[in-house]
């Protein structure tokens, strides 16, 4: 009996999901003595279930990395209107940073990007407001996207700069001051900010950041692939350079 039921338990796996369909149709009792079959050989044979589980891991993380790179594809990564585009606009390699006001990492990740634009004219820089520490970035997010409506280019790098390089925890009265010096018209930047146009943008880049499979800043996308974390000038000056090099981060 034990025997027939893991010869037919074996052969329908073997066949396929239709034929272990059918061969799952056994009575309560063959269903108690096959998982008692079961336990019994993992009990004593646990490299099975090790191998098992680390194939599972090898797999999600190769689907995970599929979908990563899919996501790479989309067009609005680069060319949405729901962002910022510093640097230079026409540049063959364009950097693209996901990034929180309040993020200590992204402050200490600020030189860097400096530095990557003044030694690389031919460098896009995206910049994608991620709001992801709390209330008061959300609000720094949405002032700082209204100012889009009248900053480009070197302007905003410049309020950009000023209001993610400043010292404390950044709300909307941080990122208000910091446009008032800039100049902005203030009248039309409060009724820009209440504008449903900013709230679908900072769910555009929320929900691209989880199509990325982001969950932190800052990160990076370049050449196609996805950077975790404040990696360093070096790290992304070589990927940039790739890119110019061969259209990849690495060639």
């Amino acid at each position: 009996m034990k025997r027939s039921l893991v010869l037919t338990l074996a052969a329908a796996l073997l066949a396929g999901p239709s034929a272990l369909a059918l061969a799952t149709e056994f009575t309560p009792e063959q269903k108690a003595e096959i998982g008692a079959i079961m336990k019994d050989y993992l009990v004593n044979n646990p490299d099975v279930l090790r191998a098992a589980i680390e194939a599972l891991d090898k797999h999600d993380k190769q689907v995970q990395a599929e979908a990563r790179q899919a996501a790479t594809a989309d067009p609005a990564l680069f060319t949405s209107p729901h962002q910022a585009i510093v640097g230079n606009p026409k540049g063959d390699a364009t950097l693209v940073e996901f990034f929180d006001y309040n993020c200590h990492f992204c402050k200490g990740a600020l030189p860097d990007m400096a530095k990557l634009m003044q030694d690389d004219p031919h460098m896009k820089l995206v910049l994608k407001d991620f709001p992801v520490l709390g209330p008061g970035s959300v609000e720094a997010a949405r002032v700082a996207s209204a100012v889009r409506n009248q900053l480009k280019g070197d302007k905003f790098w410049q309020f950009h700069y000023k209001l993610l390089g400043s010292h404390g925890p950044v709300g909307k009265a941080e990122a208000l001051a910091v446009a008032k010096d800039m100049g902005v018209d203030m009248d039309r930047l409060n009724k820009d900010i209440e504008s449903p146009d900013i709230t679908a943008g900072l769910e555009e880049v929320m929900h691209m950041a989880d199509t990325l499979q982001i969950n932190g800043t800052p990160s990076f996308v370049v050449g196609q692939e996805v950077v975790v974390g404040a990696v360093g000038y070096d790290a992304l000056k070589e990927k940039v350079d790739s890119v110019h090099k061969c259209g990849h981060a690495v060639c």
